[in-house]
């Protein structure tokens, strides 16, 4: 749902009705409760209510939409013409606790330090590096919130993002940028860790692990294991997956796109530990992946005689 859906909603538990427009016409959202719950019906201009919408909307929505709308108007993000999805508010949201709790001050240095592109920031908090490109409304709220003046808008993924620390143990490299929000534990245990972008890992041609033991870290899925992790190996071959401890997520309930039917003859043994391929083995029979921030980092490393 984007926030003109959340909005209505609202605004149909407030007063019983709301005008329809395009969005609300083809909102998936609104069509299954009026299809399948039957707890809201149309006429050519109009949305309604029907019985039993007030109580599934204060069990599934009205906590949400309380939160949501506290956090807009706090940030003075509240503007008639914003449409941000869900997940972008609630990712704007993690945002800002990580910035007031002073997690992400590292990063913001770093960002500010390597005159960041909007491919990276989008890359470092939505996990896909075009997801931002043309969202210039949602562009501006990121860098409000981030109390950052501009980003570059070239394609230069050329800088690793380091969260360094008083006399590094070894490095993670990261997958995503999730631990590197965290600095406390990992500096806390001498633990430098590394974001290079994903995928986008060509700048690690020039990584110097200094001798340090060098670990990999990311998401448990198609894409982690067998794209991103053999690029990895291959330009640090030194370099030690981590076994994770979280626990797994179904593939469909959680609309993940990295899917095991794309395994395919990929040589497993080359590339986990017999434990692993237990783990790995498990996971593609339940169709199900482990995400990469679920996981306890230290627990991780414990494992591998850190």
């Amino acid at each position: 749902m984007n926030w003109i859906e959340l909005r209505a909603l609202n605004s149909l538990y407030k007063t019983g009705e709301v005008k329809l427009n395009e969005t609300l016409k083809q909102s998936g959202e609104i069509n299954y409760l009026i299809n399948s719950l039957s707890v809201l019906d149309r006429s050519h201009t109009t949305l309604f209510v029907l019985e039993d919408f007030d109580k599934i909307y204060e069990k599934d929505y009205l906590e949400k939409y309380n939160q949501y709308i506290t956090f807009l108007t706090e940030n003075n993000l509240l503007k008639p013409w914003i449409r941000f999805d869900e997940k972008d508010i609630q990712i704007l949201i993690s945002i800002k606790e990580d910035m007031d709790n002073g997690n992400l001050e590292p990063l913001r240095e770093q960002i500010i330090k390597n005159e960041a592109t909007v491919r990276i920031v989008s890359l470092m908090f939505f996990k896909n590096e075009k997801y931002l490109l043309g969202k210039d409304a949602l562009i501006n709220t990121v860098k409000i919130i981030l109390n950052i003046q501009e980003l570059a808008d070239d394609k230069d993924l050329q800088y690793k993002y380091v969260l360094e620390c008083y006399h590094p143990k070894c490095i993670v490299l990261c997958e995503n940028i999730d631990f590197l929000k965290r600095p406390t534990l990992a500096r806390a245990n001498h633990i430098e860790l590394w974001y290079a972008g994903g995928k986008n890992i060509t700048k690690l041609d020039y990584a110097d692990t200094r001798g340090l033991p060098i670990y990999y870290s990311c998401d448990w899925d198609y894409d982690g294991l067998f794209i991103i992790y053999p690029l990895v190996k291959e330009k640090i071959p030194s370099i030690t997956l981590l076994t994770p401890n979280a626990a797994p997520k179904t593939i469909k309930e959680t609309e993940h796109l990295s899917r095991w039917e794309n395994i395919g003859d990929k040589n497993i043994d080359l590339l986990l530990a017999d434990t692993q391929k237990i783990i790995l083995n498990g996971l593609i029979q339940r169709d199900e992946w482990i995400i990469e921030e679920a996981n306890l980092l230290l627990e991780m490393l414990e494992d591998e005689a850190f």
